[in-house]
């Protein structure tokens, strides 16, 4: 569109990183010499004592390839995020050109529009007011706004939503005054097709009717279209305001050159009503994309304004924002609770549903933490904050949502492509629609007409909606229900997976197991003494198996510990050297049970116990005793694994325990495939095998023991349990520890991914269809107009049948009173 017009050189730009992770002059050497390989890096300087980087560059130089130059060499680069709302967007094209706007700006690493919400997600090098300052001014200077609001007072809704309320109204307004304009235009029309020519209007009327339509509540697409010419580009608004001008414009032509007196066919109602359906449908989109993000704002809306905090034996209201970590909150029945924390006193039942979906209230003691948004049920609970503000459960919760909702899936590239030379095809097609037709000898009044319908008719704004609309009703319903998707790319992948791993202790078991049984060579009260005291202190879930059972008997003192990661430990006690851990650990000793022990621990083995061999090498070498565990399995873990098996998904157990013991767990919950003894590194190694084996893998553990096997899954699927999301090796993060939300997250993943497709299909389809229809005469402008907005609308709609959607883990799940 601006060929004419030679792009401006590239200037050189300057750029300042913070350099984390240095710490002597070879390393700044280093970063210096990283930077200047760069090609297009004019100088670089680093400061070592301020651990920044000042760089000079040109083209084809970028911020981020210096920052994978400085992440290359070893060292970390500081950056900030932060959300941009936008005003102006229209179709896929607006967001190609924000983008473009926004990664030509020095320091902005990244940047990403999601067209449901308006919003762009930003991320800098450094979070200042000059790149923000330089942000805006390059979303402006693309042709769009920044809504400029003041925060809202505690207690009030956020400005955002008052401004989106108030753009609403004002809509509305300009909906049903283009509306009550046009109906005289369309009923002389229909009247005139039905033989009834008196009823149409005179023709100074219809212009009357039109003009307003067309120039005051038509006045948006010619500003946004402007700023797109101005900006060297073209968008939706623009093909509107050129296809419904040239309608308006016809019209006057022909009414002005006909005799006087006689009758002229015009074309008032076409402008009119198309102006009409297309403000009709951006009304029935913004309607509709506010209910997409629906889910979120419900996440956002749980925390309470106000809080009761005890304060020199007092009890004080201050505003959420002004209670601090150790400070004493008092929550009573039916009040929400406002922060994080840890019961001190009292009581109560308390409804998470909406934090994590467990849809049946949780019962709360002193010691037990309690996450702000959840709802007091019945009881006094005082508290004290342990997570304020950003920190808090629920504020992690909405920002993972927020982190998927303004992510892009893979596909929507070819989008973004398609929709960066849209507009002028569209616009090329219209003109050669008119050279066309006149050269077919059809005339100036034809040709014109079916440009416009080519114009008209042609909807980036479909395209641009297709994918973050489902991406945002998806992964919204998904978090509703207790399933935190990280991004687009993990929902693009799990919708993908062919096999599953689960870890054991605390996936598949409650991870509570209990010691079952003490066989002692000597006495039973020895071997327990001895066992509690080689685990004291330890939080693996055998340790506190031991020290529970060992709760009355007194401490022995430890000398020169060792722990041996997935066999055992060690120690010194008394003089005597101890072990105690797995059957590998007694073989490297050179130690062995007698034959009945053996036997023993054979058949506890097969019965599903994990054996733990007590022995000592100083002061005589001896087995001591053996003691065996049995966790049970989670409620629901056997239907899970079935529903998966039913998918066609491949299931394997991953774990440390002896293969006897492993093989019994198994075959309880059905499954065939078991990798057993494996050291924690194993599980990485088991991984990496069963990826070699073709298919999508996913991992699903605790995400603590398993966070490398996690960070090595094409998906790692971690089981929050509802106490902590900050899980960043996971994919997928369940708030609940119901193995039932493993299919139901596949699930959502597929249905959200068949969403996306079926929008994309029918948003090129209809585009497809549409512009070579109207280029050949098929449709009228008004039809066109009325297919343009009903295409947008309808792909919004499609995504939004997605609310609909339950998971599987209801169909199955155990009901049962919930305590903590």
């Amino acid at each position: 569109m601006n060929a004419s017009v030679p792009p401006a050189p590239a200037l050189p730009a300057a750029l300042d990183l913070a350099v984390r992770g240095m710490s002597c002059a070879s390393c700044s050497a280093r970063v210096e010499a990283a930077l200047r390989a760069v090609p297009g890096v004019r100088s670089a300087r680093v400061n070592l004592a301020a651990e920044r980087a000042r760089i000079d560059f040109e083209p084809p130089a970028t911020p981020a390839a210096l920052v994978a130059a400085v992440e290359g060499a070893g060292y970390e680069v500081a950056r900030a995020t932060f959300d941009l709302p936008l005003e102006g967007l229209s179709c896929a094209a607006c967001v190609a050109r924000v983008e473009k706007a926004l990664a030509a700006v020095p320091g902005v690493l990244a940047a990403s529009v999601n067209l449901a919400s308006a919003r762009a997600r930003i991320q800098l090098v450094a979070d200042t007011t000059e790149l923000r300052t330089a942000v805006i001014a390059a979303v402006e200077g693309a042709g769009y706004g920044v809504p400029q609001a003041a925060p809202a007072a505690p207690g009030e809704p956020p400005a955002e939503d008052v401004a989106a309320a108030a753009r609403e109204r004002r809509e509305t307004l300009h909906l049903v005054l283009a509306l009550a304009l046009s109906a005289p235009l369309v009923f002389g029309m229909v009247a005139g097709l039905a033989g009834w020519h008196a009823a149409m209007p005179p023709a100074w009327l219809q212009a009357l009717l039109a003009s307003p339509v067309q120039f005051w509540l038509g006045a948006r697409f010619y500003v946004a279209g402007w700023k797109a010419v101005r900006a060297g580009s073209g968008n939706m608004d623009l093909l509107v305001a050129l296809g419904t001008s040239a309608g308006w414009l016809l019209s006057t032509w022909l009414w002005l050159a006909a005799p006087a007196g006689a009758p002229a066919h015009l074309y008032y109602e076409a402008s009119a009503v198309v102006v009409s359906f297309v403000l009709l449908g951006k009304w029935l989109e913004t309607r509709a994309k506010r209910r997409t993000g629906a889910a979120l704002r419900a996440l956002m809306d749980l925390r309470p304004a106000t809080a009761r905090v005890l304060r020199d034996g007092a009890e004080i209201e201050l505003a959420v924002e002004q209670v601090r970590v150790g400070d004493v909150v008092r929550v009573r029945p039916g009040e929400r609770v406002a922060v994080d924390g840890r019961v001190r006193a009292g009581g109560g039942s308390v409804d998470e549903s909406l934090l994590t979906g467990e849809s049946l209230p949780i019962d709360k003691r002193p010691g037990d933490r309690v996450s702000g948004g959840a709802i007091n049920r019945d009881g006094v609970i005082d508290f004290d904050v342990t997570a304020v503000g950003t920190e808090t459960l629920l504020a992690q919760i909405v920002r993972l949502v927020e982190d998927a909702q303004a992510s892009k899936a893979p596909i929507q590239r070819l989008v973004d492509r398609v929709a960066a030379v849209f507009v002028p095809v569209v616009l090329v097609i219209a003109a050669l629609t008119v050279a066309g037709w006149w050269l077919a000898g059809a005339g100036l009044e034809p040709a014109v007409l079916h440009a416009v319908t080519v114009l008209v008719i042609a909807c980036p704004c479909a395209l641009g909606l297709a994918t973050p609309a489902a991406l945002m009703v998806g992964t919204g319903v998904a978090a509703r229900h207790g399933i935190l998707i990280r991004d687009a790319q993990a929902l693009e992948t799990a919708h993908r997976i062919t096999t599953v791993a689960f870890d054991k202790t605390g996936t598949l078991t409650e991870g509570r197991p209990r010691l079952q049984a003490v066989l002692p060579v000597a006495t039973a009260a020895e071997v327990l003494a001895l066992a509690a005291a080689l685990q004291a202190g330890s939080e693996h879930p055998l340790a506190r198996a031991v020290q529970a059972a060992a709760s009355t008997t007194a401490a022995l003192p430890v000398e020169d510990f060792r722990a041996l990661p997935g066999r055992g430990v060690r120690g010194r006690i008394g003089g005597r050297e101890v072990l105690l851990g797995t059957g590998a650990l007694l073989a490297e000793a050179g130690l062995a049970p007698d034959a009945a022990l053996a036997a023993e621990a054979v058949r506890l083995a097969a019965s599903g116990h994990t054996v733990s061999w007590l022995a000592e090498t100083v002061p005589a070498p001896r087995v001591l005793g053996l003691l065996a565990f049995a966790d049970t399995l989670k409620p629901g873990a056997a239907a899970a694994l079935a529903e998966l098996a039913r998918r066609g998904i491949r299931c394997v157990m991953l774990t440390g325990d002896g293969r006897g013991s492993a093989q019994a767990m198994a075959a309880q919950l059905g499954l065939g495939e078991v990798v057993a003894e494996l050291l924690p590194a194993g599980k990485s190694a088991a991984i990496a095998r069963l990826k070699a084996g073709g298919g999508v893998v996913a991992m699903v553990g605790d995400g603590i023991n398993d966070a490398p096997a996690l960070a090595a899954a094409d998906v790692g699927i971690a089981m929050a349990s509802g106490t902590d999301v900050a899980m960043h090796t996971a994919a997928i993060t369940l708030m609940r520890g119901e193995l039932a939300l493993v299919p139901a997250a596949i699930d959502i993943s597929q249905r959200t991914c068949r969403k996306i497709r079926q929008n994309l299909f029918w948003a090129f389809v209809y585009n497809v269809v549409g512009l070579p229809l109207a280029a050949f005469g098929a449709l009228n402008p008004v039809f066109a107009g009325a297919a343009m907005a009903a295409s947008s609308v309808s792909v919004v709609t499609n995504a939004l049948l997605l609310r609909r959607w339950r998971p599987w883990a209801y169909a199955v799940r155990i009901t049962k009173p919930a305590s903590r």
